[in-house]
């Protein structure tokens, strides 16, 4: 069949499926076997071609950084590192206006930098942080955007998931997205820490101040602990950024440093037990997805389906400029409906030839592309980063308008970072200078 009609036919059945409710996994997987039995027209070429592309995902050792990753997230909170970071936090912030949510701020980028996703920090916050802020008197909307707002630094900060399967959809250094991350994701926390102080300095009814005797002082163990956590980051990204350890390697040795601290938190056997089984229950979905995504990219490669959408934008006469705006419309409107990663195995593909032909450079790309796709998770009226938060919070009155309300500001200032990003080049090249 003719490979336009074929693009056609399957767009429709994609956004169909997609709008059902149907896993986004199976989606893919279901219109890339029917699109290459369209192509081909013989079934024994079409189950060949996705074996292959299965099974060369399967086997590339870079993917072994995920599961790791992932795995010494659940580590670090199950053992309650996690919230003994936190109390860490408030106390050395408690000069500041806020400081609970300027806490919630900074330890969410530091247990953000350890998961590496986004709703696991935005979940765990919504546990930790929102009842200590309701305590002393925080208006509920300024602690609900503090939490789902920073939660957004989960993807930029390394190690990201979705660094990495960016890197490995456009087949580009990781470490040097690792790199490219990590001074915008630590700018941004530091303009939304601004953010909480600087609105709570104006409006001391969002943050009342708390009493000296209220202090929460971390004990000596709490401190080892927390500070275990900022060492065990240091030592991953320091070896991964020196050359001393590949990207699965540095996931291997951040995981047998978890567990360290966790067994000295007093984890024993079926604690790890639970952590264990839900990682498997966040990574099976994560390679089940990357799995038939790669099998989606073998059949838009084999009908040349790239090249035709990219004709199709082409077409329609827009600069360099005007494809980049289309590009983070897209992906806000997506951000909505599907999770950051569908989003990037989705979209990647095509957009980087595109980006690429603008002259945009790998990292800043990459950069700015997750921070527009993770403005979308906070956009009104189905933010997936908002549902996370008003699913997991202690307090069944909270409201979806309250949340959206409180992380407008956070995802403005996602917008500011990607516009500097974009429109300023010497701060771009600044940003993801990786030599």
């Amino acid at each position: 069949m003719d490979p336009n009609s074929v693009l056609l036919i399957i767009l429709a059945l994609l956004i169909f499926l997609v709008v059902a409710g149907l896993h986004i996994g199976l989606v893919l997987g279901i219109v890339s076997l029917i699109g290459t039995y369209m192509l081909f027209g013989e079934m024994i070429i079409t189950l060949e071609l996705a074996n292959q592309a299965a099974y060369a995902v399967l086997r590339n050792s870079v993917f072994a950084a995920i599961p790791l990753f992932v795995l010494m997230g659940e580590f670090m909170s199950k053992s309650g590192m996690a919230t003994d970071l936190y109390k860490i936090a408030n106390h050395f912030l408690r000069k500041l206006p806020g400081r609970l949510a300027v806490a919630t701020v900074f330890g969410n980028a530091v247990f953000a930098a350890v998961t590496g996703v986004s709703i696991a920090s935005a979940m765990t916050f919504s546990r930790i942080a929102y009842p200590e802020m309701r305590r002393y008197g925080y208006n509920r909307s300024y602690a609900l955007g503090a939490i789902a707002g920073s939660a957004s630094l989960g993807m930029l900060i390394p190690p990201s998931v979705l660094l990495i399967i960016w890197g490995i959809v456009i087949e580009h250094s990781i470490g040097k997205l690792f790199l490219a991350g990590f001074i915008p994701g630590i700018i941004l926390a530091l303009l939304m820490g601004i953010y909480c102080s600087a609105r709570a300095g104006m409006n001391k009814e969002l943050a009342p101040s708390i009493a000296a005797g209220d202090e929460q002082t971390p004990t000596g163990q709490e401190m080892v602990s927390g500070l275990g956590v900022v060492a065990l980051i240091l030592l991953v990204l320091g070896g991964l950024f020196m050359g001393l350890f590949t990207p699965s390697e540095s996931a291997a040795v951040g995981c047998g440093g978890s567990i360290i601290f966790a067994i000295i938190k007093g984890m024993r056997w079926p604690h790890f037990r639970v952590a264990i089984i839900d990682s498997g229950k966040t990574i099976a979905p994560i390679m089940f997805l990357l799995m038939t995504a790669a099998m989606y990219s073998k059949f838009l490669a084999l009908g040349n389906i790239v090249q035709i959408i990219q004709d199709m934008i082409n077409g329609l006469g827009l600069s360099g400029i005007g494809v980049t705006i289309l590009m983070v419309v897209i992906w806000l409107a997506m951000g909505t409906l599907i999770d950051s990663i569908s989003i990037i195995l989705l979209t990647v593909p095509i957009f980087w030839p595109l980006a690429e032909a603008a002259g945009w450079d790998p990292n800043a790309f990459a950069i700015f592309g997750i921070l527009a796709i993770e403005a979308g998770l906070l956009t009104p009226p189905f933010g997936l980063l908002v549902y996370t938060v008003k699913g997991a919070v202690p307090d069944s009155s909270v409201t979806l308008t309250e949340i959206f309300a409180g992380s407008i500001p956070y995802w403005l200032l996602m917008l500011v970072v990607m516009i500097i990003i974009w429109v300023w080049p010497i701060t771009a090249t600044f940003l993801t200078q990786t030599q």
